[in-house]
């Protein structure tokens, strides 16, 4: 029987994410990237997954530390749910293989809400003082 993909999945997945993991994620963030921007469940997803692996890159390279290493590690998780395509339900099944990724996406975004939010505010501050040096 399939486990639900809801936040204690994401959870449990969280658990076993490891440094390399972080990397894949950072490194292969275009590839996630376009995983959200076919069509599909996954599409209404497309700016979140932008703010996801940006959140992973920015907390990998030292610039936003704030987030906890478990926010971190069940965005990852999240992130490599989507770009494994053997998951629990194969994405080469049309629609239904991306509605299990598009349901874990929705759990991890409920999981990490507060953490995005920070990050989203704290990302806005970093471009507008960007913007004032220039």
């Amino acid at each position: 029987m399939f486990k639900k993909p809801d936040e204690e999945f994401v959870k449990e997945g969280a658990e076993k994410v490891t440094p390399e993991d972080i990397q894949t994620v950072a490194e292969k963030s275009e590839d996630i990237k376009k995983q959200f921007s076919a069509r599909g469940p996954l599409k209404r997803f497309i700016e979140d997954s932008r703010v996801l692996t940006s959140l992973v890159k920015d907390w990998r390279t030292g610039k936003y530390r704030q987030a906890m290493y478990g926010t971190i590690a069940a965005v990852v998780f999240g992130l490599i749910y989507v770009l494994n395509p053997f998951d629990l339900i194969p994405d080469m099944l049309p629609i239904i293989g991306a509605l299990d990724d598009a349901t874990v996406i929705g759990a991890l975004l409920m999981l990490v809400e507060r953490d995005l939010k920070k990050y989203r505010n704290w990302k806005e501050t970093q471009l507008t003082i960007d913007d004032g040096q220039h």
